[in-house]
């Protein structure tokens, strides 16, 4: 999905590694967030109001991805009662671990957050690149190269 492309699909990663990224108001690429195998991706917001993408999906690696439209989202809600109960709680999740990332980025250093991503996500700092992590954790790739040096001593 490009930005500006119809938002009209969500994605099931059932392997592989995806990313969803924005372009700033200089022209270079925020990264909002990865999305690993059994995770889900889009750029909600634009899926829900059926609206164009504000954001870019691109797979970093190999990857294997289910996607539904919106029309058989709704189908599935309306369908099967249980599935408004799974959706409701892995929104949930998302909506926790987004608001914690917000806290995360308006309060600590960067020190700190690239020492929780290391924490959390420990098997994406072997195949992200630097330009990547730094997008995410919202400093330059030559700060989060500072930050690498004082962590490894």
């Amino acid at each position: 999905m490009n930005e500006g492309s119809p938002c009209n699909q969500l994605f099931f990663i059932e392997s592989g590694l995806v990313r969803a990224y924005c372009m700033n108001d200089e022209g270079k690429e925020v990264t909002v967030m990865f999305a690993m195998k059994n995770w889900w991706i889009t750029d909600m917001q634009n899926f829900v109001k059926q609206h164009s993408s504000t954001m870019t999906i691109e797979a970093l690696k190999d990857s294997t991805v289910l996607i539904i439209s919106k029309s058989s989202l709704d189908n599935l809600f309306e369908t099967f009662s249980g599935f408004n109960k799974f959706w409701r709680i892995l929104m949930q999740n998302a909506y926790c671990r987004e608001q914690t990332r917000v806290i995360q980025n308006l309060t600590l250093l960067a020190n700190k957050r690239y020492q929780l991503f290391i924490d959390i996500y420990p098997e994406l700092v072997e195949v992200l690149t630097q330009r990547q992590i730094a997008s995410y954790l919202g400093v330059t790739p030559e700060f989060l190269s500072v930050i690498r040096s004082k962590h490894k001593s």
